[in-house]
């Protein structure tokens, strides 16, 4: 059977709250790092984990509770370019 839209995202909301949490408070991770821990493969096929990634954590940004940053910066999804991390909200 097929995974759902809705079961991916939340497989991968849980893997982003389990990397963060098995960091530091002030360190922040990939989107790959979400990306691999979530495939199920040993080939390159996480990629294609990458756009559905990135919306979770858009989704989280928008519940307050993580961060995504550039250069160590929050930025809002409409000036995201380029290499990306998420992180723990800063107080």
């Amino acid at each position: 059977m097929a995974e759902t839209d809705r079961e991916l995202d939340q497989r991968l909301e849980t893997a982003i709250t389990r990397l963060l949490e098995r960091r530091a408070d002030t360190a922040s991770i990939c989107p790959s790092d979400v990306a691999r821990e979530v495939y199920d493969g040993d080939d390159d096929g996480w990629r294609a984990l990458m756009e559905p990634v990135r919306r979770v954590a858009w989704r989280l940004v928008a519940a307050g509770e993580v961060e995504v940053t550039r250069g160590g910066r929050p930025v809002k999804e409409t000036e995201a370019r380029g290499p990306l991390r998420i992180r723990r909200p800063r107080p």
